[in-house]
């Protein structure tokens, strides 16, 4: 019976070093595993923050380009102002109203003196 225990316990010994073993190689499987979900985890996120720039700067564009429309829009705007006002002041030289400012010679038209 001396026997069998000592060969029972090396059976026993066998399996727990065999399943320490499995569970080391597991263990560095795992520890892989992860390593290469984190390599694939970091690429995933620069490649989502190198889109997030992307449409960041789409989103520039399309403001600054409403920005120019909205631009262009004053500046014609002003400028059948500025004609508008301009036809005002040549008639208003043209026929001597005080103040006026003739567009051509850019001179004002001045006030009667008084006597």
């Amino acid at each position: 019976m001396s026997v069998r225990i000592p060969t029972a316990l090396i059976a026993v010994a066998a399996l727990a070093l065999g399943a320490a073993a499995c569970t080391q190689n597991e263990t560095a499987e795992a520890k892989q595993d992860a390593a290469v979900a984190g390599d694939k985890a970091e690429v995933a996120a620069a490649q989502a923050g190198d889109r997030a720039g992307e449409v960041a700067a789409q989103a520039g564009e399309i403001a600054e380009s409403g920005a120019m429309k909205a631009a262009q829009a004053v500046e014609k705007g002003a400028g059948k102002v500025a004609d508008h006002l301009e036809a005002n002041q040549a008639e208003a030289a043209a026929e001597g109203k005080p103040g006026a400012v003739n567009p051509n010679t850019d001179q004002r038209v001045p006030a009667p003196a008084e006597h």
